[in-house]
C-alpha cells in the first residue's frame, strides 16, 4: 500500500465518522468542516452556511486553471446494513462505510494529494447533492470565479464523464365529478381515468422518441412513479394526482417536453407543477452542447485522464455546465454501490483517483 493511499483512507475513515445524511441534512459549519479547514494548510478557506443545512467550503491554494468539487452529503443508510455506517470496514481489497463510494473517498483523495505538493489548487465542498437543492452551487455560480474546467466528483470508475442525462420531476393533479360507478361516464368524469388515458399517450409519446441519441445515450428514460386518488371501486373519482419523471438526453429541450406532456391531458391537467430540474451535461442545443463535449474532452486528454461512456444519472456537473464552465464527471468507484447498503469503494480505484489529482497538482493547476 502506497503513502498517498494510506493518507487517503486515514482522512476516509474521518470523513466517515461524520454524521452528513440527507435528509435530515443536520449539517453544520462545525464538524465536517472543520475537519477539512485543519487538514487544508496553506489554503485560503471559506465556509459559508447557506441554510437548512447546506453549508460550503471554497478553499483555495495558489492559481489554479482547473476547480475540483465534491458533495459530503450522503443518503441515509438503511436497516441492512451489517454494522455501523459511520464505522469505516477496512477489508482486503475495499473499504465499506456510508459515504465511501458516493463519494466521501474522492474529497479524502483530495485533501490527501493536496497535503503531498504545493502546487496550486482549488476545491469546492458542499452538503447539498442528495436533497435536489443546489443552494451551494448556486450560491458559488453566482461568484463567476473564473475557472478553465471543473472536475466534478462522482463514482465513474476513474473515468472522465463527458454527457449525462437531465432530470425533471413533475406533480400533476386531475379534477373529475363524483357520483355512482353504475352509469355510463363521459370522458372527463373520473379523474383516474383521465389520468390512466393522460399515461397512455405519455408512455406512447417516449417509444416515438427511442431512437433519438447523443453521445452514446439513447432515447428518452421516462418513469410514472406514483399514482393515488378515487375513494372506492363503485364511486367515480373526484381527484387524482400522479407523479412522473423523464430524464433527456443533452440538447432535449426540457420546456418543450413538459408542453408537450401537458398537452396530453384530456381535459387539461387541474395542476401541473415541475418540481425539480436539472439540466443535462453538456447544456445548450445540440450543436452548443457538442462543442462543450468536446471541449471537455480536450481538457480530459491534457490531464491525461480515461475517457468514459456517457451515463444515465445525473450530476450537479450540468449546473455549472449550464454556467458555461467545461465541465466533466470524474471520481472514484462504481455508480451500483451508490446508495446501498455495505457500500463500499476498491482501493484500486481509491488509488488510482488520488494518483491522477497528485499529478495534476503536481503541474500547477
Amino acid at each position: 500500500m502506497t503513502d498517498l493511499l494510506e493518507s487517503t483512507l486515514s482522512h476516509l475513515e474521518k470523513l466517515v465518522s461524520f454524521d452528513t445524511r440527507n435528509p435530515p441534512r443536520a449539517i453544520t459549519t462545525g464538524g465536517i468542516f472543520d475537519y477539512l479547514r485543519a487538514n487544508l494548510p496553506g489554503f485560503q478557506v471559506e465556509v459559508v452556511d447557506h441554510g437548512a443545512g447546506a453549508v460550503s467550503l471554497y478553499a483555495v491554494r495558489g492559481a489554479p486553471k482547473y476547480l475540483f468539487n465534491v458533495h459530503l452529503d450522503t443518503v441515509p443508510d438503511s436497516p441492512h446494513w451489517s454494522a455501523d455506517p459511520h464505522v469505516m470496514r477496512r477489508l482486503d481489497d475495499r473499504v465499506v462505510g456510508l459515504g465511501v463510494c458516493d463519494i466521501k473517498g474522492a474529497a479524502a483523495a483530495l485533501v490527501a494529494a493536496a497535503n503531498r505538493t504545493d502546487g496550486d489548487a482549488a476545491f469546492l465542498f458542499s452538503s447539498d447533492e442528495e436533497a435536489n437543492d443546489p443552494r451551494c452551487i448556486a450560491a458559488f455560480l453566482a461568484r463567476g470565479i473564473p475557472y478553465e474546467a471543473v472536475l466534478v466528483a462522482e463514482p465513474t470508475l476513474g473515468e472522465a464523464v463527458l454527457a449525462h442525462r437531465g432530470i425533471s420531476s413533475v406533480l400533476m393533479k386531475f379534477s373529475g365529478r363524483a357520483g355512482h360507478a353504475s352509469g355510463q361516464q363521459d370522458a372527463a368524469a373520473s379523474a383516474l381515468h383521465q389520468a390512466m388515458r393522460w399515461g397512455g399517450r405519455a408512455l406512447d409519446h417516449v417509444q416515438s422518441l427511442a431512437h433519438a441519441r447523443f453521445g452514446g445515450l439513447t432515447g428518452l428514460r421516462f418513469n410514472i412513479g406514483r399514482v393515488e386518488g378515487g375513494i372506492k371501486a363503485n364511486m367515480i373519482a373526484p381527484e387524482a394526482e400522479l407523479r412522473f419523471g423523464f430524464r433527456p438526453l443533452p440538447s432535449m429541450d426540457i420546456d418543450q417536453l413538459l408542453a408537450t406532456f401537458a398537452g396530453f391531458a384530456e381535459p387539461a391537467a387541474a395542476h401541473f407543477e415541475e418540481t425539480f430540474r436539472g439540466p443535462s451535461l453538456p447544456s445548450g442545443d445540440i450543436a452548443r452542447a457538442e462543442e462543450r463535449r468536446l471541449a471537455a474532452r480536450d481538457v480530459a486528454e491534457e490531464l491525461g485522464l480515461p475517457i468514459g461512456n456517457a451515463v444515465d444519472f445525473w450530476t450537479e456537473a450540468s449546473l455549472f455546465s449550464a454556467a458555461g464552465y467545461t465541465t466533466m464527471v470524474y471520481g472514484p468507484g462504481d455508480i451500483a454501490q451508490a446508495h446501498t447498503a455495505d457500500e463500499f469503494v476498491t482501493l484500486e480505484q481509491l488509488q488510482r483517483y488520488a494518483g491522477s489529482v497528485l499529478t495534476i497538482l503536481q503541474r500547477g493547476a
